[in-house]
């Protein structure tokens, strides 16, 4: 008697599963393509091309992950607009899988569309109250993280301490934050020991720019805003800075106090690192910190030390 021949039963299960497959792949939607990260070349075309748009910031129909729930507002520096200052940040992010937001502020008829943070920093910063209130209304969130650059990481505090944005931030971090002001290198104290600084000022204030005579160290603005402290219950801080910064000076000026605040000084992590106050916003190690600060919030991180920002 010769065996049952089992192989037609055999070939429609192959069949069957190899259907299957096929289907599980057709509505398994590709992964979405990674954005490319820019750079110094990107920045500065950005800069005169591209001054309200950035890869990856401002897709209003993004909605969070719980992977990650909090949208990230990106906040540029003082002389700058976001398409340039995040050409590497923004992308990062988005590719990462966070909902990314970046606004331009402080912008007047010296701005030419492009040269941001340049109007009192209370008027900014309901400029970001608003931009919060709108982001969240999009994405349904309860808080977003902000990130900033320079007067974009300082600027941020006027919201969380006098408009309400306590509430609405889970974590700031400042990159190379002008908080307490800057001597400019000691311009400022020159200024003021040789009874220049009040003139300076008032030129200030009156071509448009006290967005600038507000970040002097020791100017009644600085004083009234971190009277009080450095921080207020709620939030996260967390300050990034490299001791070569020469536009907030002494960079220690750059750090916050306080039970909710972590102060990241790039060289304590990476010895060799040479960027400066500019080019910071291009250097691997600080946008590694920013994207664990978000995330995973590792104990002990470090990141790889390569891919410095310039020295500038």
């Amino acid at each position: 008697m010769h065996p049952v021949v089992r192989r037609p039963r055999s070939i429609a299960a192959i069949a069957v599963i190899a259907a299957v497959a096929l289907i599980a792949a057709a509505c398994d939607p590709d992964p979405p393509a990674q954005l490319p990260i820019g750079d110094m070349g990107t920045a500065v075309a950005n800069y005169a091309t591209s001054p309200n748009a950035v890869a990856g910031a401002n897709d209003w129909n993004c909605r969070p992950s719980s992977a990650h729930p909090y949208p990230v507002v990106l906040v540029p520096g003082t002389f700058a607009n976001f398409g340039a200052n995040f050409v590497a940040i923004s992308p990062t992010l988005k590719n990462a899988g966070y909902c990314v937001y970046a606004l331009n502020y402080g912008m007047n008829y010296l701005s030419l569309g492009r040269v941001g943070g340049l109007d009192h920093v209370a008027d900014s910063a309901q400029e970001l109250k608003d931009f919060v209130s709108r982001v969240l209304s999009s994405t349904g969130a309860t808080k977003v993280d902000i990130v900033g650059h320079s007067q974009g990481g300082m600027m941020p505090n006027y919201y969380i301490k006098r408009l309400g944005g306590a509430t609405k931030v889970r974590t700031l971090v400042g990159i190379a934050p002008s908080n307490h002001g800057t001597t400019l290198s000691g311009i400022v104290t020159l200024g003021a020991n040789m009874n220049l600084l009040g003139f300076v000022n008032s030129i200030m204030l009156g071509i448009g720019t006290p967005g600038l005579y507000e970040q002097e160290a020791g100017s009644p603005f600085q004083n009234a805003l971190f009277g009080d402290g450095d921080t207020v219950p709620g939030p996260r801080y967390v300050v990034i800075e490299t001791r070569h910064d020469e536009v907030v000076t002494p960079y220690t000026n750059a750090f916050l106090s306080g039970p909710n605040a972590t102060n990241i000084l790039l060289q304590d992590q990476c010895p060799d690192d040479p960027v400066g106050h500019v080019g910071i916003f291009l250097d691997s190690p600080t946008i590694q910190n920013v994207v664990n600060q978000l995330g995973p919030n590792a104990p002990g991180f470090r990141p790889v030390c390569t891919g410095y920002g310039i020295g500038l």
